[in-house]
């Protein structure tokens, strides 16, 4: 069994205004490029392996932690797609009533129009993080992070999450079999 730890992409533009990013490749804001600086990983993931999904925020994310060790990127790990739906917010979405609404309620065949179900995205993402050789620190999406736990403590995208994914932590998940196997409790990233 391998132990990796999920890191979620520090915020945007985009995700102060609401909007819903998916595969928009938006970078870091200014202010979290700051709060980044000044942060770093926990003494037990220091010096592992660093992959992060293919979009900038996540990159520039991943760059900031590595301290060092070259970050891989793995296409696998980029957001869900929200199709027809990228750049709008979700407020006003749920508000013209076209279907999109809180997670709780997706459900694994949930899609946006033109975009990606859940239970693609579950499948891709166990995929990649089952072929993983070790221990790692993936930096990633919410979305992403959200199928993994989701697949590590059963949850079917109905009802309340039975986990809540933090910025500025690490998440650790454990792997064995190409499989998703269980969550641990997360980590705040430390101080400089």
């Amino acid at each position: 069994m391998t132990e990796i730890g999920l890191v979620r992409h520090f915020p945007t533009d985009w995700n102060a205004a609401g909007r819903l990013q998916g595969r928009t490749d938006m970078p870091l804001s200014d202010a979290a490029r700051r709060a980044l600086a000044g942060l770093r990983l926990p003494e037990r993931w220091r010096g592992l392996p660093v992959v992060a999904s293919p979009l900038a925020r996540a990159r520039q994310t991943a760059e900031a932690l590595a301290e060092g060790v070259p970050v891989r990127i793995e296409p696998r790990l980029i957001e869900f797609d929200f199709g027809d739906w990228e750049g709008r917010v979700g407020a006003e979405l749920i508000a013209e009533g076209v279907g999109y609404g809180p997670v709780e309620g997706w459900g694994e065949d949930f899609a946006a129009p033109g975009g990606e179900s859940v239970a693609a995205l579950a499948a891709r993402v166990e995929a990649a993080l089952g072929a993983l050789p070790g221990p790692a620190v993936i930096v990633t999406h919410r979305g992403v992070m959200r199928a993994a736990l989701a697949l590590a403590t059963g949850w079917r995208w109905r009802g309340p999450e039975p986990f809540r994914i933090k910025r500025a932590a690490v998440h650790p998940i454990r792997v064995g079999g190409g499989r998703i196997l269980g969550a641990g409790p997360w980590e705040r990233l430390v101080p400089r």
